[in-house]
């Protein structure tokens, strides 16, 4: 069974897009990125890095669902 990152801490360094941060491509150096709900594009060399953050943030990330109509 997975640990769910009980052992991050021992397992070192991962490379991962981490937002507010300056993210350099492992593939060809760039700093331009396309970033997608679970990972980061690189624009030049299309090299994908998962999200550190899981991509849980912008607008519309949770939408209410609206409440059902009662019947009268």
């Amino acid at each position: 069974m997975y640990d769910f990152g009980l052992r991050q801490a021992l397992s070192g360094y991962r490379i991962a897009y981490r937002p507010q941060e300056v993210n350099h491509c492992p593939g060809c150096g760039g700093t331009h990125w396309m970033i997608g709900r679970l990972t980061a594009e690189c624009a030049f060399c299309a090299t994908a890095l998962p999200l550190v953050a899981g991509g849980a943030s912008g607008n519309g990330v949770m939408r209410p669902r609206p409440a059902p109509a009662l019947a009268a």
